[in-house]
């Protein structure tokens, strides 16, 4: 049988990679990207290697359509379609609203919000055509509930959750699922500003007592990605009972 393929966007590090190298464990090939971190998306493409399975790599913003593009002309070229995809990359702005620049609203939403619509754009038709697919948005409890200080990674998250339950309807008669995973506080790099004081603060916070792993949030984007050929259109909550 042929191998399944999966793309996954902000792969060199945390969760992005987590769900990348639970992919290749479970023996699809894997097509990971990130925007700069070269060295750290070559060493996570020759961790997945290592599990036997082939894995395409590259570097460029999906938020920029033109890179998408390239992209998705390697993956048909190398692997003939895409089975699953999982919108991952994304960064976060903290700070008031009222003191962002522009640029940075701008920044924010071409790599939270436009790179999933360039994503999901084009692997829609490869998906078609297998009359099959998954997409996964991993998105954010800010995205449901708001964040003070972190309006706009907010409001970006909220477009992912409501572009999700839209596609998901859109994309339901053609046995194409999509779902998102709102994340809670997952210790990784993105949260590593905190201090300690901060730190304990916030997990006295989480009703579980810790912050997520992002193992654990790989090992809910493989399930999604997987099976489950009923669940679709939900943002389902990752968050150890904390929103």
């Amino acid at each position: 049988m042929a191998r399944k393929t999966v793309l996954v966007t902000g792969a060199s590090r945390g969760i992005g990679k987590a769900i990348a190298v639970k992919f290749a464990k479970k023996g699809y090939n894997v097509v990971i990207s990130c925007v700069r971190r070269e060295e750290q998306l070559l060493q996570t493409k020759k961790e997945i290697e290592s599990f036997q399975v082939s894995c395409l790599s590259y570097l460029g913003d999906m938020g920029v359509a033109e890179n998408c593009a390239e992209l998705f002309k390697k993956i048909r070229k190398q692997f003939g379609g895409l089975d699953v995809l999982v919108n991952n990359a994304g960064i976060s702005y903290i700070g008031l609203l009222q003191d962002m620049k522009p640029e940075d609203w701008e920044l924010i939403l071409r790599t939270n919000l436009t790179s999933v619509f360039n994503c999901c754009k084009l692997a829609i038709p490869m998906m078609l055509e297998k009359k099959q697919g998954k997409i996964i948005n991993i998105s954010s409890v800010w995205g449901v509930c708001g964040a003070s200080c972190e309006a706009a990674y907010s409001a970006t998250k909220g477009g992912v959750n409501a572009l999700t339950k839209a596609l998901a309807k859109e994309l339901a008669p053609s046995n194409i699922q999509v779902n998102a995973i709102a994340c809670g506080a997952i210790d990784t790099e993105m949260n590593h500003f905190l201090d300690d004081e901060e730190l304990i603060g916030l997990i006295e916070e989480i009703p579980a007592g810790r912050l997520g792993r992002a193992e654990e949030v790989a090992d809910l984007a493989y399930h999604l990605g997987y099976k489950e050929n009923y669940l679709t259109g939900q943002i389902i909550g990752l968050d150890g009972g904390w929103v």
